[in-house]
């Protein structure tokens, strides 16, 4: 069982010290004080403040209700717990819910239906990765952090709105969404990181605030459907790879408060014409506007 494993391999990381090896997407997401126990069909482990935190599921439901209480403690926290429950469509999450950790709804291929309540303040790393079945999600304005893959490989994931509270949306949190066609960035996030929308090969455009400093590296490569974009004059960097193999884009317009352009960031931008480079840049990288032959 994954959950035991992971156990396991937190005693021997205490054992061994920082030298010992974690499988990827592995977190400490809370300190423990018993082993984990079973209520009907969930695993849970209770934490050090005397709440819950689910750790695994034994049920084929496909529809389920998360119990806001165990054993007259309040559930707050779902680790793991729905990872590869694949016949699983639709789950409601009680308001007790403050964490959405790390692989909560991973590879839950058939979920087509979930609301988060606005009680959860973080989405965990790999935490609905690969819903390939979820259309749409709103994320309440509760949620100040998105998890680095979050939603990586939500291939039919069309529409998703992030609120005002969100403060950091990690890499690759939206990797591969290629069926999203279009997003806000909240002015309340202040970068955008590595490969975050990358390959969303559908998405035609996207409002960038002008809280945003910096454009990570890959951040919006392979948007091949994305003609136009407006950068902030709050960014001073935009990241190697940036924009790559984006071969709709037609035109940029870059602030004057942009000193430096990384490697490849327009590569294979094919459709663009026209480019206007400030006197603030004082570095484009090698190959910055690589394969841009118009």
């Amino acid at each position: 069982m994954f959950k035991k494993i992971v156990s396991c391999a937190a005693a021997a990381v205490l054992a061994l010290g920082a030298a010992a090896y974690l499988p990827e997407g592995f977190s400490f997401q809370s300190v423990v004080t018993t082993q984990a126990e079973v209520y009907g069909d969930y695993e849970y482990t209770v934490l050090d403040d005397g709440t819950v935190a689910i750790t695994d599921y034994y049920g084929s439901d496909t529809q389920v209700t998360i119990p806001s209480k165990i054993d007259g403690k309040s559930v707050t926290s779902i680790w793991g717990a729905f990872d590869w429950c694949t016949s699983l469509e639709s789950i409601t999450i009680p308001n007790s819910i403050t964490s959405i950790g790390d692989r909560a709804f991973y590879q839950c291929t058939s979920l087509t239906s979930i609301t988060i309540p606005n009680s959860v303040t973080s989405i965990g790393a790999y935490a609905f990765e690969y819903c390939t079945s979820l259309t749409s999600i709103t994320i309440p304005n509760s949620v100040t952090s998105i998890g680095e893959y979050a939603f990586r490989g939500c291939t039919n994931l069309k529409s998703i709105t992030i609120p005002d509270s969100v403060t950091s949306i990690g890499e690759y949190a939206f990797y591969y969404c290629e069926s999203l066609t279009s997003i806000t960035i909240p002015n309340s996030v202040t970068s955008i990181s590595a490969y975050a929308f990358d390959n969303c090969k559908n998405l035609a455009s996207i409002t960038i605030p002008n809280s945003v400093t910096s454009i990570g590296a890959h951040a919006f490569e392979n948007c091949t459907s994305l003609t136009s974009i407006t950068i902030p004059n709050s960014v001073t960097s935009i990241g190697g790879y940036a924009f790559e193999y984006c071969t709709s884009l037609t035109s940029i317009t870059i602030p004057n408060s942009v000193t430096s352009i990384g490697a490849w960031a327009f590569d294979y931008c094919t459709s663009l014409t026209s480019i206007t480079i400030p006197n603030s840049v004082t570095s484009i990288s090698a190959y910055a506007f690589d394969n841009c032959k118009n």
